[in-house]
């Protein structure tokens, strides 16, 4: 009977086999799970023991976060004070060590692929369909059948990085035939950093870097003289006379560093997937060939002839790096990782164009917040115009792809209108102030008081100037609506629309309907007006769209070469500004059409131009409703501006936190104190009492 000393009592078995934890029950023990050096076991499959093993570890439906870490407790535990059984399972690791090729699992595991970012993401979805045949001689092949569920990283993840590295101390543990000799895995790293150092010397970094400008064409030679590096330290490490990495590491530092002044270009002048992704799997190819030259380095000199033994100071590198593989190898059978990595530099680039445009809806004076009031009492007045030509262009003959069209064209030329006039919508504004919180959020150092305090200053900010904007397009949104229905009456005789079209105005703004729905969805399309306003913003400034347009020789034919290049330059300036507002114009134009041709409830409600429909129908009654069905009506508008506002604020927050890494413990702390501002100076976030 092996020694259960050190285990907890109610991890040790009873003499039915049975556990002492009731969560446990269901489950074999450690003692049947681990392997020994008797029988039948000593034998057995290494893949099927391991995969056994990772079976027990793995977390079951219904059970907690921790579970895992319990249960590899429970097995260290074991291992530790049952040298039957640690031994039997080194074997078993030992045997797939020198019998598998591992250059692959050291080298790619955790590193992007070379096929790029859509072909990667067709092959994970592909997987998922149809699954691939693993390579049964291939480690990387072995470790997916062990760890064969797609969400294995997760709780691989949670595992405390001590407990791996015990793993390795109570299998490396021994002298002679007890330890683990490992010279075909020291001699397979040595393969893998060859494929690393001449992988970066080949990455096509030098076209990439053309497109930042003439101060990076130099540096490609850096990224060929690393697999220079790479090769001597590889021959020094064969022969007999082994050197450290020195000179390798200090010719990654110098790649590190071009690529790290690559990335601030780029968010100056603007990047693409493609760039993302080869300065991304350059990034991810440098921080592995440092890993193994780091463990090479530690594990000492491989003499010839001579296994080379694990050395108690090997096992914490040992351990950390195979634990990284073993979770970025399960991640890459996850689109969503897959998604979010490959896009996360994109993304920032996004949202870091939309925080700029935020920071001027922001008013933090008096003369901002009054002169918010007047842009936003600027573009009510053209909504009011909007809305009831919206009305008049649904009474004319056509199909619905017409009318569509006819939506689009007024929306999208309206909001672009708005935009050039230097007016302001109030629903455009939370997805650009969402990125400047974020971005302010994630700038804030270790979460310091001071900064965060300046964070929730930011968001009162927000609020106050969200009210003011609001209220700027309502008040000015209705009157305009009323005028314009008042002069088309007089001029022609007849009112513009009948008491039944405006019953109908007026039903759409019913709370108990779907209105809210269709609210939340014009705040869906608000979020991804901003995002596409930062993608063209990106796109203008990577292409550099404005000296583009400058050259064109009928432009300049046309207007003179001065205001050819004033006009390049407005529309670099501006273009992601002019596409987000007209498409957002376009998705509140079709977004009806669709839900009648796919027989859903989609349809949108905006906040500005349901006031001025309030406005229209109110005049249509002679301005003789029942104050119930006015109230009832505002109510609407009001509900409908609070959905088109929260949705899109809380998704373009949601993925500016996630592009800027902001912690958990920072989102704490700062609703912490949002929460003491909200309740200890609340009339800062509605009023200009205060500002200067």
């Amino acid at each position: 009977m092996p020694s259960l000393r050190g285990l907890p009592p109610a991890q040790r078995p009873r003499a039915d086999g049975a556990c002492h934890d009731a969560d446990m029950l269901p489950m074999p023990t450690p003692l049947k799970i681990l392997p020994d050096n008797t029988g039948a076991t000593a034998t057995a499959d290494p893949v099927r023991a391991l995969a056994t093993l990772v079976d027990y570890l793995r977390p079951r439906g219904g059970e907690d976060e921790e579970a895992p870490v319990r249960r590899f407790r429970a097995v260290l535990d074991v291992l530790e004070h049952d040298a039957a059984r640690a031994a039997a399972l080194r074997s078993h690791i030992q045997t797939l060590l020198n019998t598998r090729q591992l250059v692959g699992f050291f080298a790619d595991s955790g590193v992007l692929p070379v096929t790029g970012f859509f072909t990667e993401l067709g092959r994970i979805v592909t997987d998922r369909l149809l699954p691939d045949l693993p390579d049964a001689q291939d480690l990387r092949g072995v470790m997916r059948e062990v760890f064969h569920e797609p969400g294995d990283w997760r709780w691989l993840k949670r595992l405390p990085p001590e407990l791996p590295a015990r793993l390795w101390r109570a299998l490396a543990r021994g002298d002679g035939e007890g330890a683990m000799p490992l010279q075909h895995a020291l001699d397979q790293m040595l393969e893998a950093l060859l494929v690393l150092g001449y992988r970066i010397g080949g990455l096509d970094v030098a076209a990439e870097f053309g497109s930042l400008g003439t101060e990076f064409a130099g540096y490609a030679a850096s990224f060929r003289g690393l697999a220079g590096s790479t090769q001597r330290f590889v021959d020094s490490q064969r022969s007999h006379a082994p050197h450290d990495s020195k000179e390798l590491q200090v010719m990654a530092a110098q790649c590190s560093e071009v690529l790290q002044r690559a990335h601030r270009m780029a968010l100056r002048r603007g990047t693409s997937l493609r760039m993302t992704y080869t300065l991304r799997r350059t990034e991810q190819s440098l921080h592995r060939l440092l890993d193994l030259a780091q463990l090479v380095d530690v594990a000492g000199e491989a003499a010839q002839g001579r296994p080379v033994r694990v050395r108690l100071q090997t096992v914490q590198h040992l351990a950390a790096l195979v634990h990284e593989a073993l979770i970025a190898d399960s991640q890459r059978r996850s689109v969503s990782t897959h998604l979010d990595r490959g896009l996360a530099m994109l993304a920032l680039r996004v949202t870091d164009n939309a925080a700029k445009t935020g920071e001027h809806y922001i008013a933090e004076s008096r003369s901002a917040y009054f002169g918010m009031w007047r842009s936003a009492m600027g573009a009510g007045l053209i909504i009011g115009v909007m809305a009831p030509v919206k009305s008049f262009a649904g009474q004319l003959p056509g199909s619905l792809a017409f009318h569509a069209l006819m939506n689009c064209l007024i929306y999208g030329g309206g909001f672009v209108l708005i935009y050039m006039l230097h007016f302001t919508v109030a629903t455009k504004q939370p997805a650009m102030t969402a990125q400047t919180i974020a971005g302010y959020l994630g700038q804030a150092e270790k979460g310091r008081l001071a900064d965060l305090d300046r964070v929730v200053d930011l968001v009162a900010g927000v609020v106050r100037t969200q009210v003011a904007a609001i209220l700027g397009n309502v008040v000015l949104a209705v009157p305009t609506a009323i005028a314009l229905f008042v002069a088309w009456h007089g001029l022609f005789g007849a009112p513009p629309v009948d008491t039944g079209k405006a019953g109908s105005m007026l039903s759409q703004l019913d709370i108990a309907s779907w209105a809210l729905v269709y609210a939340g969805f014009a705040g869906v399309f608000l979020f991804l007006s901003g995002v596409i306003s930062g993608y063209f913003d990106n796109k203008a400034s990577y292409t550099r769209i404005g000296e583009r347009i400058a050259r064109l020789r009928w432009l300049n034919w046309l207007l003179g070469s001065r205001r050819a290049g004033a006009t390049g330059e407005y529309i670099e300036q501006n273009l992601g500004g002019l596409a987000g507002n007209f498409l957002f114009g376009c998705m509140l134009g079709t977004a009806g059409t669709v839900g009648i041709i796919l027989g859903l409830p989609i349809d949108v409600r905006h906040i500005t131009l349901s006031a001025a429909n309030v406005g229209y129908a109110w005049a249509a009654y002679g301005f003789d409703l029942p104050w119930q069905t006015l109230a009832w009506a505002a109510l609407g508008v009001a509900l409908i501006g609070f959905m088109n506002l929260t949705v899109s604020f809380l998704l373009a927050l949601r993925m500016a936190l996630r592009a800027r890494g902001v912690s958990l413990k920072q989102k704490g702390e700062f609703r912490r104190r949002l929460w003491l501002r909200l309740r200890t100076a609340p009339a800062t976030f509605f009023s200009a009492r205060g500002l200067e």
